[in-house]
């Protein structure tokens, strides 16, 4: 007996097939680009994105002795597809941080007003809700907005793939903003603002609930046994959280990726995140809110200075079979860099959510070196996040308990540099794909495997290693994180760049 928990990013997919205990028993994973027709335009190939999902579930589930039961879905916030009358995509998917929707946040602070779309959705106001793209559609693209007989978020699309009827859960529904996250249902009041009918939009079930077997045919051209149960999922980052065992108030999981995101499971609604910028809406486990403090540039930013200024590195790490990461991060100074990253390559993130933001490098000199800058990356990402944990504080939510997940959690140096900045311990996991894992466990709650989800991962979902920040370098960087506080109201300050 196994579960199959299907990952689907920005960039790419994995499938992961776990046994009962949660271990790993094989995984694959695939790419596709990230299209951009147009400044500002940000697309995603839906049908590349599923050829994807149907390799990567065929290679997993090929010479695995331990019979597929059930399988769930992780999957990227936001991205909405416009399915025809044929079942088939009328285009690209528009990916959450695409420009598209700036013009609705000012109608909808105008018509609504922030506060009152807060206390329906548990969203603060931005552009990148899916209501928004479907908005532009109907203002820009009547023909595809008439056509379209649903708007798919990725959980929905695949079991729609699947052969079963597109369901989005909670957690995912809320990242739509038009979810009332008090009376569990697509709300009313914003969808007749935003005037778009009930019908468009999939029907909405508690993640972890069976939709229904797997159509025989579709398993079998996906090498799945007959009789695989699809189980509704959730939305990546709550996902994540449920895959790191944070499933009581006071946890938070810390991921290390291409976004850098901290999630914090909440027993009740908190009104005042609204107002510091922060959401707040349903987590993927029963009776559990969750809200998050994200940065979108996160490890992009060390992927960026790879491709652009590293490329000697990327070659003598292919001469000798090694990984240009590694030698990346070699030999970097052991106090603070003597510069400053402010990490808004692509926006900010929480709590400023303003997708004009730039970037910037500060402290330049002719004596930097390229480690200066390499440990400047890292630090900025990692003060961005200390400046979101600190107004989450203030919004009444603190974190007492920081578990670290990700590609950047497989390091320590990073995670002790994490400790340091934070002024707090961290914890590593013995999870290693814990969005998989997560959507795994839903898999396995859905289909009666696990009784609770609590249980199940008090169970399965162990402490590894403990990082404690160090008072030396606590003090040095205490002083360097009130200055860097001063550089985005600065940057800002300048006007459009």
């Amino acid at each position: 007996m196994s579960l199959l928990g299907l990952d689907v990013g920005t960039t790419g997919c994995k499938a992961i097939l776990f046994d009962r205990e949660g271990r790993i028993l094989g995984s694959a994973y695939r790419e596709y680009p990230l299209l951009q027709p147009r400044p500002g335009w940000i697309e995603l190939d839906p049908e590349a994105v599923w050829r994807a999902v149907k390799e990567c579930i065929l290679e997993v589930s090929q010479g695995v002795a331990d019979r597929v039961t059930a399988l769930s879905t992780s999957v990227l916030g936001e991205a909405v597809t416009a399915i025809g009358g044929d079942g088939k995509p009328l285009g690209n998917s528009i990916v959450g941080f695409d420009q598209r929707g700036i013009a609705e946040v000012q109608w909808w602070a105008e018509v609504l007003g922030r506060e009152r779309i807060f206390a329906i959705t548990g969203q603060p106001l931005q552009q990148n809700y899916t209501i928004n793209k479907i908005m532009w559609w109907r203002k820009h693209c009547p023909e595809v907005f008439h056509e379209t007989q649903r708007f798919l978020c990725y959980g929905d699309l695949i079991l729609m793939k699947l052969g079963l009827p597109p369901t989005i859960d909670y957690s995912m529904a809320a990242r739509t903003m038009a979810f009332d996250v008090h009376e569990k249902r697509w709300s009313p009041e914003i969808l007749s603002r935003a005037q778009i009918d009930e019908r468009l939009l999939p029907e909405v079930q508690p993640s972890g609930t069976p939709v229904g077997e797997i159509p025989r045919p579709i398993a079998q051209g996906l090498g799945l046994p007959p009789g695989v149960v699809a189980v509704v999922g959730g939305h990546d980052q709550p996902c994540g959280a449920l895959g790191a065992g944070i499933t009581r108030e006071g946890r938070a999981m810390y991921a290390i990726g291409t976004v850098e995101c901290i999630t914090l499971a909440l027993d009740r609604f908190h009104h005042a995140l609204g107002a510091m910028g922060f959401p707040c809406y349903p987590h993927t486990v029963p009776e559990l809110f969750v809200t998050m403090g994200y940065n979108f540039t996160g490890g992009s930013l060390l992927r960026w200075y790879r491709d652009t200024f590293a490329q000697d590195a990327v070659a003598e790490a292919q001469k000798a079979g090694r990984d240009a990461y590694d030698l990346i991060l070699a030999d970097l100074p052991e106090g603070p860099s003597p510069l400053f990253v402010l990490p808004h390559f692509v926006g900010t993130g929480t709590p400023w959510l303003d997708p004009s933001a730039k970037g910037a490098i500060l402290g330049l000199t002719l004596g930097t070196r390229r480690q200066d800058l390499v440990k400047a990356i890292l630090e900025g990402v990692t003060y961005e996040m200390a400046v979101n944990l600190k107004y989450m504080a203030q919004a009444g939510v603190k974190v007492e308990e920081l578990r670290a997940i990700g590609g950047g959690a497989k390091s320590p140096a990073w995670l002790a540099l994490k400790a340091d900045i934070l002024g707090r311990s961290i914890k590593s996991l013995n999870v290693s794909e814990a969005a998989g894992l997560g959507a795994a466990l839903l898999a396995g709650y859905g289909t009666g495997l696990y009784p609770t989800l609590a249980t199940a991962t008090e169970e399965l979902i162990a402490v590894k290693e403990t990082f404690q920040p160090r008072p030396e370098q606590v003090e040095k960087y205490r002083k360097k994180l009130a200055t860097y506080e001063r550089i985005y109201p600065a940057v800002k300050g300048l006007g459009p760049l």
